[in-house]
């Protein structure tokens, strides 16, 4: 009987290169970047190490940074000050607000660079949810927040967004948000729509960088259950009927066999959100010397591509599109 020896395919770098079943280029990475208000502000975000809170002066140059790694888009989400938040989150329709300025100016000055927004009302609602609350019951209603999610749409567009990203988990968002794209004339302006959001508990990060935390309760009525796979192919569906262009999983790492069952599933794109909580863990165990922070970094990046996603929104992108550049 002949022996066979897979170890031949792995015997040196060159063999191992041309043998290699998924490969991660810059074309698959998504930055996501935070805005706040001010001049010159590049403000630290102490549980996301190498991350930052930017003035839309500073967003600017690091978009054009991100731009020149190859990097084709960028995920841009705002830092409210508390004094603009109100329970029906009227900041989010402000066309002369932080957010928009900061579309335009990044829009204006990167032309070439994809632009994502994201839609929910969490960074703008005094309750810190991303739908609007309901101040007797405590219930978020879905209804009454599709017609704000249009809105925001719709103004996103108009900035200069190429693709929104409804990240609220509303029943019907995406018809809604489509619906009304169509109507105010923004036929090429996709959607990604965060069909599987998860109520993870790997957002914590995130939340400290748009301090958009729930004042009380949980997400838990509007986010998904981590325990159900079945319920996130029911969502993706329903997306993909209403007129979703992209499908997202977040977070990512905990959720790989969700993305791949939607890649079986569906013949849209499907991206991951590498979270903030994703991101913190690597950097945390790195700066403690009890990983590689580098390679950890590309094995994780990389294992979203075996998964079956097509896009990786990931606090990386930039790391990772220097080693992959060199």
């Amino acid at each position: 009987m002949q022996l066979n020896r897979p170890r031949r395919n792995r015997r040196s770098s060159s063999v191992r290169s041309m043998v290699a079943e998924t490969v991660l280029t810059t074309n698959d990475l998504l930055a996501p970047l935070f805005v706040v208000a001010g001049q010159n502000q590049r403000i630290p975000i102490q549980s996301m190490p190498g991350q930052f809170r930017f003035s839309i002066d500073q967003l600017i140059i690091e978009a054009k940074e991100i731009y020149s790694l190859g990097i084709p888009a960028v995920a841009v989400f705002p830092a409210i000050e508390g004094k603009l938040k109100n329970p029906k989150a009227t900041e989010a329709v402000n066309p002369d607000g932080l957010y928009s300025r900061a579309l335009r100016a990044v829009k204006e000055a990167v032309p070439e660079l994809t632009l994502m927004t994201d839609i929910a009302l969490d960074p703008y609602n005094s309750d810190g949810h991303d739908g609007l609350v309901d101040a007797e019951s405590g219930e978020i209603l879905n209804d009454q927040t599709l017609e704000i999610l249009s809105q925001m749409a719709v103004l996103q567009a108009n900035c200069g967004a190429d693709i929104v990203g409804p990240s609220d988990m509303m029943d019907g968002r995406v018809g809604a948000i489509r619906k009304a794209l169509e109507g105010e004339g923004y036929h090429h302006t996709l959607i990604m729509s965060y069909c599987a959001k998860y109520a993870s508990s790997f957002y914590g990060p995130f939340r400290d960088a748009l301090d958009s935390a729930p004042k009380a309760g949980d997400k838990k009525t509007y986010q998904m259950n981590p325990a159900n796979i079945r319920e996130a192919l029911r969502e993706a569906q329903l997306d993909e009927q209403e007129g979703a262009d992209i499908l997202m999983v977040k977070p990512g790492l905990p959720y790989l066999d969700v993305i791949k069952s939607l890649r079986e599933s569906s013949h849209l794109p499907i991206a991951a959100y590498n979270v903030s909580g994703e991101y913190a863990m690597i950097k945390a165990a790195a700066e403690k010397g009890w990983l590689d922070g580098e390679r950890a970094m590309m094995e994780m990046l990389l294992s979203f591509k075996r998964a079956g996603t097509d896009i990786i929104l990931t606090y990386f992108a930039k790391e990772a599109a220097k080693i992959i550049n060199s």
